[in-house]
């Protein structure tokens, strides 16, 4: 089979014709349909985030979904031909095992979410992570609900999934992004107040602050904007590290919180959310022989909403 393959970092990914994998127990093997390009890949390529993978080289491409094509010995509740999503944990494929930037993928069984009826692959994809992280972020780390105020930083992926999500909650949702050009599709799901910095919310008495961005200043923005008492939810991961008022941090009592990953129910139900149209990602679909360009288009900035790589035509 054909697979994208990550050998070093700073190196480009290079397309490779490697062995089918072999399900051992508990394992199932999936026919790749979709799998999403994510800015965590971006981490691992460029060194920041390499001491998560396992070892190199590596097939990466942990947000994926597809269709079961082999089961190993002790898997139940699964068949042939079931369309499934992989949750994407921090010790599953495309981190420390070959991921779905390939024809097949290896999983464990307890990865495995089915995919509701009407829910195409690509968006089935970006619930994996990106969806499962806002829906994580927002509702379970933050305590969104109807009627919270809530600030999020970042409207790409991540925060504009995060923003549908605090929206269908009954949340009033205000937002912080630089790039202009997204925000009156932020405005068209709910959105109700868009800025290009969170400075600009330090009056809107916002409970919590959700950071997708991360770029450290970021970071320290939402605990100067966040009202007192307040929280603010550490999700993006751009830079290392960040320098903050440990005074306002102390002085206000504001809550630092991170947020990570999630477990097999969120995915569940970020799905069920795609399935009945409460949300919607927004994705570009990438060719497969095109993925190492659509890293560029998001290095660059140039990508819209989630960029989810297609197997021929079998994204939908």
């Amino acid at each position: 089979m054909k697979a994208w393959y990550f050998h070093e970092v700073g190196k480009p990914l290079t397309l490779e014709e490697i062995p089918d994998p072999v399900p051992g127990p508990g394992e199932v093997v999936i026919r790749t349909r979709a799998a999403g390009l994510c800015h965590s890949d971006i981490g691992y390529m460029d060194g920041t985030l390499a001491s998560l993978l396992g070892p190199l080289p590596i097939v990466l491409g942990h947000e994926t979904a597809g269709v079961v094509a082999e089961l190993g010995a002790g898997v139940t509740g699964f068949r042939v031909g079931d369309r499934v999503a992989i949750n994407a944990d921090v010790d599953g494929p495309g981190t420390l095992i070959d991921g779905g930037f390939a024809e097949k993928v290896l999983a464990r069984a307890r990865e495995l979410v089915r995919i509701p009826d009407g829910v195409d692959f690509d968006q089935a994809a970006t619930a994996t992570d990106a969806g499962r992280t806002s829906y994580h972020a927002v509702r379970t780390i933050g305590r969104v609900t109807g009627g919270t105020r809530v600030g999020l930083i970042g409207l790409g992926g991540l925060g504009m999934l995060g923003a549908a999500i605090a929206v269908s909650a009954g949340a009033e949702v205000h937002a912080a992004e630089i790039n202009e050009d997204v925000h009156d599709r932020a405005r068209a799901i709910g959105v109700r107040k868009i800025v290009k910095d969170v400075a600009e919310l330090a009056d809107d008495d916002l409970e919590v602050i959700i950071d997708f961005a991360g770029f450290g200043t970021t970071t320290a923005g939402a605990i100067d904007a966040v009202r007192r008492k307040g929280r603010v939810v550490q999700v993006g991961l751009a830079r290392e590290t960040a320098t903050i008022s440990v005074q306002n941090l102390v002085l206000k009592e504001v809550q630092l919180l991170g947020s990570v990953t999630g477990s097999n129910a969120d995915v569940a139900g970020v799905l069920a959310m795609i399935a009945d149209g409460t949300i919607s990602a927004e994705v570009t679909p990438v060719p497969f022989t095109e993925i190492p360009a659509g890293f560029d288009r998001l290095i660059r900035g140039q990508a819209h909403g989630r960029l989810v790589a297609h197997f021929d035509d079998r994204g939908r």
